[in-house]
């Protein structure tokens, strides 16, 4: 957005900076630095009412203090909005909104009348304070202001050459945009201008060659994958912090929050949980889905999945039927895939490094550990997971498993050797350990010995020997058997 700005910015000259880039080549050159041009990030409008209204204000008196040679000459009527605003934008940390109606149509009305030009209007993540609001619950305290703000700069205003905004989640409810009818709006789902949501492969491979790096399947794993249009598209923060380091680290991670989407899944219900595991299990679904409409305007499981692929949790793999807003969904890659242990923690309502550990345990196969961290975590477990059926604790488990999910094919109940097995974990490397699991519930009316427990978990074992779950594994396999009775466990580990 910044690089739009700077292109068409009438008080600057940057032909320097664009030298040898392709528009240079085309008929669109002529175009450069030939508007004024008004440039606005939201990105830093986040946490509390103070904060979002400080931020907004603060980001509209850089604007007027650059922009201070426009309003040397006012008549008296223009000298009346200018001091209102100017009262409204000095009180930046009062709390209130009031009075920033007019502060961006007003700087519009007087560039046009200093340059003769229309004005370009580049708005950066403008949903952010409308989330923000919603999360923190003060959504109805500012949204008049802001939209009032926004709809006198883009639909009121004779001003205005053209505008171009982006965000995660398309805000109609405030009536932005409902009467604008000359509005392109873009998604993840449309072919126009998909290329431009990130780097295309030839980008990334032209870029990482100049800093003598390899456009790798390793490095494809971790960024490409998302699905934009038609466009295979990677994800450009993390390309270019890979490019500066050479470490395939999950940079994604420390740019985006998942708050929103935290928030939103707690009006999750039993299709949501139902999708949710399955995407653990094996990295898509196909589901409903709305992109157009705002999950913080109608909290419904389509619009949350919408916002999943808005943020970039998720991308689409496939459109069924787009009439019908039918969608195969898919984790992206690698990056992303971590990002989801993260939500899953949240999902079972478990801290973090407990999950963490208890499958550094498994992997490393420290099984006194694993059993040890399996059965705290049982203990800590809040009280909305009714522990009721051996199908209970199987799902739990299972959504524990997207911490294993690069490294193990995860495989549930599924047709495999004499029966159906309750969950597999099998190792994408052949040299190194794959694990079955069997679960048993006792139940939770009558007392139960810890030695009948126990029983019980050999038993789940000899299940896995006699009904060859494991016959389609290569390389080692350790069976462990579960047997619980309300939030008391006895694991059997035995390797093949």
């Amino acid at each position: 957005m910044s690089m739009m700005a700077e292109f068409f910015d009438i008080t600057k000259d940057s032909k320097e900076l664009f030298k040898d880039t392709k528009i240079m080549t085309t008929a669109y050159v002529s175009e450069m630095n030939q508007y004024p041009t008004i440039f606005l990030s939201f990105a830093n409008a986040k946490g509390n009412k103070i904060n979002i209204i400080s931020s907004i204000k603060q980001n509209l008196i850089k604007l007027y203090q650059l922009n201070k040679h426009l309003f040397q000459d006012l008549d008296e009527f223009d000298m009346i909005i200018y001091k209102g605003i100017m009262e409204s934008l000095a009180q930046y940390n009062n709390g209130s909104a009031n009075g920033i109606e007019n502060a961006l149509s007003f700087l519009m009305e007087r560039m046009e009348r200093y340059y003769h030009k229309k004005v370009m209007v580049f708005i950066d993540e403008y949903d952010t304070p409308f989330i923000e609001a919603h999360v923190n619950g003060f959504y109805n305290e500012i949204r008049e202001n802001l939209s009032s703000m926004l709809h006198a700069a883009l639909k009121s205003s004779d001003s205005l050459q053209y505008a171009m905004l982006t965000g995660v989640q398309r805000v109609a409810k405030e009536n932005l945009f409902s009467d604008l009818n000359n509005l392109v709006v873009c998604t993840v789902a449309d072919k126009e201008y998909s290329q431009y949501f990130g780097f295309t492969e030839l980008e990334v491979k032209e870029l990482l060659e100049y800093y003598d790096l390899e456009l790798n399947d390793k490095v494809k794993m971790m960024y490409n994958g998302y699905h934009f249009g038609n466009t295979q598209i990677y994800n450009p923060w993390s390309v270019l912090n890979y490019a500066a380091t050479g470490e395939e680290s999950p940079y994604w991670l420390y740019t985006s929050s998942n708050k929103m989407i935290k928030e939103a899944m707690k009006i999750r219900n039993q299709s949501f949980d139902r999708d949710f595991e399955k995407l653990v299990q094996t990295g898509c679904m196909e589901t409903t889905m709305y992109l157009e409409t705002s999950f913080f305007e109608i909290s419904e499981i389509e619009n949350l999945w919408g916002l999943f692929v808005n943020a970039g949790y998720l991308t689409i793999e496939k459109t069924v039927d787009r009439q019908n807003n039918l969608y195969v969904l898919r984790i992206p890659n690698q990056e992303v895939r971590q990002e989801f242990r993260n939500l899953t923690a949240y999902y079972l309502n478990i801290e973090e490094n407990n999950l963490n550990g208890l499958f550094n345990a498994l992997r490393l196969e420290k099984k006194e550990d694993f059993k040890d961290r399996y059965q705290n975590m049982l203990l800590i477990l809040p009280s909305y997971h009714d522990l009721k059926d051996e199908n209970s604790y199987h799902v739990l488990f299972l959504g524990m498993c997207a911490w294993m999910s690069y490294d193990y094919k995860i495989i549930s109940n599924r047709e495999v050797g004499k029966g159906r097995c309750d969950i597999i974990l099998q190792s994408k490397d052949e040299n190194k350990t794959s694990f079955v699991f069997e679960f048993k519930y006792i139940g939770t009316d009558n007392e139960t010995s810890q030695e009948r427990l126990q029983t019980v978990a050999k038993q789940a074992v000899e299940q896995i020997r006699d009904r060859q779950y494991d016959i389609e594994i290569k390389g080692k396999v350790v069976y462990i058997g579960l047997a619980h009775h309300g939030k008391d466990v006895a694991i059997e580990w035995q390797e093949k």
